[in-house]
Formats: structure tokens, C-alpha cells, sequence
């Protein structure tokens, strides 16, 4: 692979090995990003688009079928002010790539909106009237729809067997399998790393790595959060609202800790997609991804993920959680916080 396009996306956030992300980037002889925000994955790009906001395109959703649903939004803004700024629509930017590809007939339509009128003929609506006509649009999902069609599987029928999985290879029975990082399956990397790491809980104020960068939510939850038994938060020295260090085998990034009752006393929960915005923008400091990151310490290794869908172990990762006066002093603090001046070099 030696050029990507990244749309609505923030890879050095949002994917696990964060420093096999950072060094696949800087391979790449192209990297292009259309987005909203200037966001750690954006800093690294060649060419960033000024993408235009979901107010600044028509709008038509279709549930893609699954509700039969047909949803659509008022009338979009001008993406473009002449004088003022220029922002385009990624459906325009998607067909001129096709276009200067010679893949121009893939995508016909000449914008966004005279696709959904292709999409809306069946109901005899344009796009336009659509939108001041009908609006929204919900066929009577019924009861019991399985007793006249079945469900959605080879057999019509729930499959606790699974057909599909016996065609590709796979035990087609559900089947519980060890993590490869707990304390049953790896019990002498737990005497070093002895709590199990788990992440991805949401809370109000972000949505995966979003909104940052808005003064007003920031204020709300300013700061990364990783949840804590205090009985274990106890034994460990540290106290509600200290900055520690969570190490895995991988790299340790900080967060604040939140004393929980609730949580097992042999499990910490870290907060996903935490930027500092407020940080340079430039190499090194990419808006200081490298400092509480959760994805810097997860594994993405081919071999500790899942084999049928693939997906990397989130929530099964060993750690070891300390204040963080028991770091070498290699790094200098900024604010409260500490601010990591190289991304790690080792995978």
C-alpha cells in the first residue's frame, strides 16, 4: 500500500498499536485526509480537505433497508461563501477521483442530491419534494414476521449451529476460548502485570475521539479518565484524582483516577480516544497522542485476535497501574499533565 485516503477518520485514534499505525502512515508516499478538524491523523497528511459538514449536504438515509426506513433532513447550507471558505461535499470529491481514474461511469450522478433522486424514484419524489413533502417515511414492521418468513439466516431458523461458520471452516458451535493475556492464560506475564485492562465505556461529552477540540465540552470532562476498586487504588498508593501511568508490555500512557466502587477489584477501566488539542499540532507532539492514548498499549497482534472476525483483544489486556512520580525523569511536564516528547520506537 503506498497511498491512503482517510475520510471522517482519525486512525492514530481510533486503531490498536498506535506506533504500528504512526509508522505506517509515514511510509505512505500519499496520505490525503477530509475532515472537519485538524486531528492527530490529519497533522501527518500530505493534503488535508476541508470536508463539508452534514449541515452542508442534502441529507437521505434509508436505514439500508433493515427498518424500512426512508429519512431525510431539511435543505443543506451553502458549502461554499465565495471569499469566505470552500468546503466540498466528499461525494464531489469521491466522483472527480472516479472520474480522473476513468471510473467515471461507477458514479454518474452529478451530485449528491441527483443521486438520491435516482435512489427515490420508486416513490415518485425528487429528492426536494422529498424533503418538504414526506420527510419521514416507516413501513409497519409488524409481529412474529419470522412465522412468515423466517429469519435471516441459511435454515430460516435461529441458528445456535451455525451453518455459516461450518461452510467457511469454523466450529460452527459457540465455544468459550481463553484471551491470550489474562491471568489463566498467561500467568507469569500476570506477576508483573497483575490487573486486567479493560476500555471503550462511553460517557456524554465525546464520541470516540471527537470533540476535544470544543472549549465548551472540554470543560465538562477535562481530563482522561481511568476507573479504579479504591481498595486496590489504596494498595497501590494512590489516591482519587491522581495522574498514574497504565503499563502494558506494549507502553504505558496517563490518565486522572476515579475511585469506583463498582469495579472488580482485579480491573481498571480506561477511557478511549483522549487528544490534547490544545498541544502543537507538529511532529513530535501531534497534539500529545502519544500521552493517554489507550490504543498505544493495546495489542493488534494477528495472532491474539479473533480468528474468525479478526478483531484485536480491547478488553483483555494485562496492565500495571502506578503514580506517575515512579517514572524515569526522561520527559518534561507541561501543565498538569505529562507530556511525552518522541512517539515509543519499539511495536
Amino acid at each position: 500500500m503506498r497511498a491512503m485516503i482517510t475520510a471522517a477518520g482519525n486512525p492514530m485514534l481510533n486503531q490498536a498499536n498506535t506506533k504500528l499505525v504512526y509508522k505506517a502512515l509515514k511510509s505512505l508516499d500519499l496520505y490525503v485526509v477530509m475532515d472537519f478538524f485538524m486531528t492527530p491523523s490529519a497533522e501527518l497528511a500530505d493534503y488535508v480537505l476541508p470536508s463539508a459538514c452534514w449541515l452542508e449536504v442534502p441529507y437521505l438515509y434509508d436505514k439500508h433497508g433493515y427498518y424500512s426506513t426512508v429519512d431525510v433532513g431539511e435543505a443543506a447550507l451553502p458549502s461554499t461563501v465565495p471569499g469566505e471558505y470552500e468546503h466540498k461535499d466528499d461525494y464531489e470529491v469521491w466522483r472527480e477521483l472516479a472520474i480522473r481514474l476513468d471510473k467515471g461511469e461507477l458514479i454518474p450522478w452529478k451530485s449528491r442530491e441527483a443521486y438520491y433522486d435516482y435512489l427515490l424514484e420508486p416513490t415518485g419524489y425528487t429528492h426536494n419534494e422529498y424533503v418538504h413533502k414526506v420527510r419521514y417515511r416507516l413501513k409497519n414492521l409488524g409481529f412474529k414476521k419470522y412465522e412468515k418468513v423466517g429469519f435471516a439466516t441459511p435454515t430460516g431458523k435461529v441458528e445456535f449451529y451455525s451453518t455459516v461458520f461450518e461452510k467457511l471452516g469454523y466450529d460452527p458451535l459457540p465455544q468459550f476460548e481463553e484471551p491470550s493475556e489474562t491471568p489463566i492464560s498467561a500467568p507469569e506475564l500476570a506477576k508483573k502485570y497483575p490487573l486486567r485492562l479493560i476500555n471503550g465505556g462511553r460517557v456524554r461529552e465525546y464520541y470516540h475521539s471527537e470533540w476535544r477540540q470544543i472549549d465548551s465540552i472540554r470543560r465538562r470532562r477535562p481530563d482522561p479518565i481511568m476507573q479504579i476498586n479504591p481498595t486496590t487504588a489504596a494498595s497501590l498508593g494512590i489516591s482519587d484524582g491522581d495522574w498514574v501511568w497504565i503499563e502494558t508490555p506494549r507502553g504505558r500512557v496517563r490518565q486522572r483516577a476515579e475511585f469506583l466502587d463498582g469495579i472488580d477489584p482485579g480491573v481498571v477501566h480506561a477511557e478511549h480516544g483522549w487528544w490534547f488539542p490544545e498541544l502543537p499540532g507538529e511532529e513530535p507532539w501531534l497534539h500529545g497522542v502519544w500521552e493517554s492514548n489507550i490504543n498505544v498499549v493495546l495489542n493488534d497482534d494477528p495472532e491474539v485476535c479473533n480468528q474468525i472476525m479478526g478483531s484485536w483483544p480491547l478488553k483483555t489486556a494485562l496492565c500495571k497501574v502506578y503514580k506517575g512520580s515512579k517514572v524515569p525523569t526522561n520527559n518534561s511536564t507541561a501543565g498538569t499533565r505529562l507530556v511525552t516528547f518522541s512517539p515509543p520506537k519499539s511495536q
